[in-house]
């Protein structure tokens, strides 16, 4: 299947000439599926892939082949949940035609309702748009499709949710009941497999197992943050990071806005997108976000449907997603087409217990990693800087790069030179370790060859040496430099613009409670809880607070990670308690009501750990001693 190419599919010359000028190399999983049984079959298609694995093209393609003659009628309709995603697929469908046919017409609410009517009255053969737009002009008798050949349903599940289900199925009804569905969706709910058994009969069903998240080309971090400092938390990473390009997610429509805002505040080009926008400004800010006039979109989920940016470098969930679906769609918009990129979780401690589901559900990709500390973001800053500096000595100055040999001889005599001075001040220091990458470009080379550089500048670069010359005849030469670079950059490397992160470590709210499913019953007392903890995680005893020994089960305060742990060890050991996370234990409602088991417990008890003795308790292998009736819970 790997081995495939867009040769091997029956495509005529002229689809495969766009193919090639859009560089696509090699199909993907979905593409292998889908186009050979579009291209020669003629069953409905359900094909279950997640949004970025190339099903636009697995659909477009054979319908661009298909479609390569002017019909008097539509002969396609492409189904999306959104307008933007409207857009989206009419532009990719649009990049694969290069003949006259097919002809598209992408018709969706909020638009000009007169263009669409012109457009449709030209006579169109593709037809990409929403359920309720398409209603509407079924309903005006503006769009004919008796004579549908294909009905593809993009983002069916999305359609789902947002109510289109009836939609759908007056389209159904409304076209030619020999047309052939393809239904594209990244789940299969019961719902769309109800639809497919009573509208479609007989289909054929490919499913693309592969994961974008866990492919290896999204780098998954978790950083535990307290609420309060999650938008200082945000800044750090985005200053510390080369290029930052991306979307940050938040819950509400209310801190969309205040996110959006405050990063704007802070100088940031970040903007807003939610529900409440309005489509004409919905457009106008993706434009800009397209463009990367706007570097940071800060939206929510519903808002985010069907946005589909090329080469986004980071999503951030400024909240946890509420499920593991939702955590894989929303990381799922970087990391594509061969491009690495980084998805970064905001968790506050009192969501350790959602975060062991997530980290459950999307395998060993999510990782701890660490908010960045001021000096590294100032360290990451000038590095920028330097590298900026030299760009604009060799591009404007017109300066010849320095060869790697000169440039290491002269930062071994500033290495040297530096060891004779003594420089007290912090702020001196790091302008001075700016200034000393910086000289090389010019200090580097002879006079005669600065004299050479000067007169093969740009015309316009004889005033910053003008500069220069006037600045050299009052102050130091390292002085001057230093100077000029304090007042292009000094808020970039001021400590002073950044607020304090407090590390969460030293708070209690990263406690899990831990349910053990032994009690009373099994003869067991708080040390046993206690000595079976430090068996599974290794902790010591002063990690392991507030243990409450019930009838059938026991409870147990420990650090999140251990219980973690404790959860995975426990699994391996035969005669290990059967144990699970209850509840954060977060202020006076932490660990449940006392002689009632917590939120999350299991409804059946544990392995046997007490009376008698297991194998785990007594360190002796597997099976020596009989296991006796698990307890259970009240």
């Amino acid at each position: 299947m790997a081995s495939l190419t867009f040769t091997d599919f029956g495509f005529s010359p002229t689809v495969l000439a766009s193919i090639t000028q859009k560089g696509f190399e090699e199909p993907t999983t979905i593409q292998i599926l889908a186009i050979p049984r579009l291209m020669e079959g003629t069953a409905h298609l359900l094909a279950k892939a997640r949004t970025g694995t190339g099903k636009t093209a697995a659909f477009g393609l054979p319908l661009v082949d298909k479609l390569c003659t002017p019909s008097p009628k539509v002969r396609a309709l492409v189904l999306v949940p959104t307008r933007e995603l409207a857009i989206q697929v009419s532009a990719e469908i649009a990049s694969f035609c290069s003949g006259p046919a097919p002809r598209l017409a992408t018709i969706y609410g909020g638009a000009s309702m007169g263009e669409q009517l012109r457009r449709l009255a030209r006579g169109v053969d593709l037809v990409i748009g929403t359920p309720g737009r398409v209603l509407d002009h079924i309903d005006r008798k503006t769009l004919d499709l008796s004579g549908l050949e294909w009905l593809v349903l993009d983002e069916a599940d999305e359609m789902l949710d947002m109510g289109f289900i009836e939609d759908i199925e007056r389209v159904m009804d409304a076209s030619n009941p020999d047309r052939r569905v393809v239904l594209f969706s990244a789940t299969m709910p019961d719902a769309i497999m109800r639809i497919a058994r009573n509208r479609l009969g007989e289909f054929e069903r490919v499913e693309d197992e592969t994961n974008p998240v866990q492919a290896g080309l999204t780098d998954q971090i978790w950083l535990e943050v307290r609420e309060r400092d999650k938008l200082e938390a945000l800044c750090r990473i985005v200053d510390s990071e080369d290029e930052f390009y991306g979307l940050v997610f938040c819950h509400t429509k209310i801190e969309t806005d205040g996110v959006a805002r405050a990063l704007s505040e802070r100088g940031y080009a970040a903007e807003a997108l939610h529900g409440d926008v309005s489509q004409d400004m919905r457009e106008r800010t993706l434009g800009r976000f397209r463009e990367r006039k706007t570097l940071i979109l800060v939206a929510t989920d519903v808002a985010a449907r069907g946005i589909d940016v090329e080469r986004l470098t980071h999503v951030v969930n400024f909240n946890l997603p509420f499920d593991p679906e939702s955590y894989t769609h929303r990381i799922g918009r970087t990391g594509r087409a061969g491009n690495k990129g980084t998805a970064i979780t905001f968790v506050t401690p009192e969501e350790n217990r959602r975060l062991f589901f997530l980290r459950r559900a999307s395998g060993d990709g999510l990782r701890k990693g660490s908010i960045p500390s001021v000096s590294e973001v100032i360290e990451a800053k000038r590095a920028r800087i330097h590298t900026k500096t030299i760009a604009v000595a060799t591009e404007v100055l017109g300066l010849p790069p320095v060869r790697d040999d000169e440039l290491e001889e002269y930062e071994r005599d500033i290495e040297a030179d530096r060891v004779l001075e003594d420089t007290d001040a912090q702020a001196t220091q790091s302008l001075s370790e700016f200034v000393d990458d910086a000289a090389p470009v010019d200090a580097a080379m002879s006079i005669p060859a600065q004299n050479a550089a000067k007169s093969s500048a740009p015309m316009h670069a004889s005033a910053f040496y003008e500069l220069a010359d006037e600045l050299l005849g009052e102050l130091d030469p390292r002085d001057a430099l230093a100077a000029l670079a304090a007042a292009a950059f000094a808020s970039d490397l001021d400590p002073r613009s950044y607020g304090e992160v407090r590390d969460v470590s030293v708070d209690a709210t990263g406690i899990a409670r831990l349910y053990v499913g032994l009690g009373k019953s099994d003869g067991i007392w708080p040390r046993d809880i206690a000595e079976a903890i430090k068996r599974l995680t290794g902790l010591p005893d002063r990690f392991i607070n507030d243990i409450e020994v019930l009838e059938k089960f026991s409870f147990a305060s420990i650090p999140f990670e251990a219980a973690e742990r404790a959860i995975i060890e426990a699994k391996k050991h035969r005669g290990a308690p059967f144990v699970r996370i209850a509840t954060p234990k977060s202020g006076p409602s932490g660990g449940g009501r006392p002689g009632r088991p917590a939120y999350g417990s299991p409804k059946s008890g544990g392995r046997p750990y007490g009376r008698g003795g297991s194998s785990f308790r007594s360190g002796k292998p597997d099976g020596e001693r009989p296991m006796r009736k698990p307890g259970r819970p009240r």
